[in-house]
Order: C-alpha cells, then structure tokens, then sequence
C-alpha cells in the first residue's frame, strides 16, 4: 500500500474519533445529563477541555494533512520529482506528533477525572455538589456510588464519557504513531506510487 493511501485511510480515521471527542467533553458540562445550576456543579477536568482542545481541536490539523498527502501535487522539485512528496511525507510526522501530544493530554485529563470521579449532591448536602471518592476508590465497589443522588445518574455519566474520551484518545495516540512510522518510511523511501505517474 502506498504510504499517501495508508496516511489518508488514518486521516478518515481520525476525523470521527476527534467528533466523538468534542462531542463527549461537551455532554460532560451537562452532568447526569442534566442543565447545571452554575459551574461549581460540573467536575473541574471538564473545563480543561480534553475533549475539545486534546483530542478534539488538534486533531483535525493532522487528520486533515493526512487526507491531503494522497492528492498533493508535488512534482519537480530540485530536479527531483519525488523530493516534494518526500518533504510532505516528513510535515505529516510532525503533524503526527502534535496529534499525538494532543491526544495523550486529553488521555491525562481523563485518567485524573476517573481518579477523583465527579462531583455530586448527597443526602447530607443537597444543596451544592463536592468531591464525595478519592483516589478511584468507587471503581472498585458500586455500593459507594449510592452517596451520590444526583445529578441524575451521576457516576455511571462521568464514567462512561471519561472512559470513552480515554479509550478513543489511547487509539488516537496509535493511529499518530503508525502514521510517524508511515512518514519515516515515505519520507526515506518514497511514496510507491509516483506522483508524477501520469
């Protein structure tokens, strides 16, 4: 497979994962799926914006670079008429890396929210949300999460978004990977299919 065709099937690739990352980080301002009250009721990693900046934001420049090498017309450069998809080859590992370092953040974010969990209302306290777990010790045992009674569903929202911008921002960080590997090769090698074919 040519290195251009490889770079544009991970560009589609990454096109999606970063709406379903944006997408998420935005449900998470609304906890339990509910309109908050005022800010101090939404866990503070949502405000950091993994999603949205991380895996959102930041990777749409390289999805969209790797969908360009397929068609950039690179032609004659330097006498040379594969030095121009060599030189695009090599951006895209730069590009790459910037997806990746994206990617890992939002991957960071979302470990420290799981951490801490989210913050919600309690039989004690129903009039203002505070952190009620520490150091992810309501993983482990479901009967804790009963201390929370709201927002709706709380604890199983801030779970399932945190981990969905987790895993997603995980595969990101390979798809940005393969794509390095992909530019080291068509950058020394070439792209298999000359640009000039025609």
């Amino acid at each position: 497979m040519c290195s251009g065709n490889c770079a544009k099937c991970l560009g589609i690739t990454l096109i999606p994962l970063a709406i379903i990352c944006v997408l998420c980080n935005i449900l998470l301002f609304f906890p339990g799926g509910k309109v908050a009250d005022n800010s101090d009721d939404i866990t503070d990693e949502v405000f950091y914006l993994g999603g949205i900046l991380g895996s959102g934001v930041l990777m749409i420049f390289p999805a969209l670079v790797f969908l360009g090498l397929k068609n950039n017309d690179c032609c004659g450069c330097c006498g040379n008429e594969s030095c121009g998809k060599r030189f695009a080859m090599f951006s895209s590992i730069l590009f790459a890396a910037a997806g990746a370092v994206g990617a890992a953040y939002s991957v960071i974010v979302s470990c420290v929210a799981i951490n801490h969990g989210p913050k919600c209302f309690t039989t004690e306290s129903s009039n203002a949300t505070d952190y009620q777990f520490s150091d992810g010790n309501y993983l482990s045992n479901h009967t804790m999460w009963e201390v929370c009674t709201g927002p709706g569903d709380i604890v199983t929202w801030h779970l399932t978004l945190f981990c969905i911008l987790l895993i997603t921002g995980l595969v990101q960080i390979g798809l940005c990977a393969f794509q390095v590997i992909n530019g080291l090769i068509g950058t020394i090698c070439g792209d298999c299919c000359g640009c000039c074919a025609e």
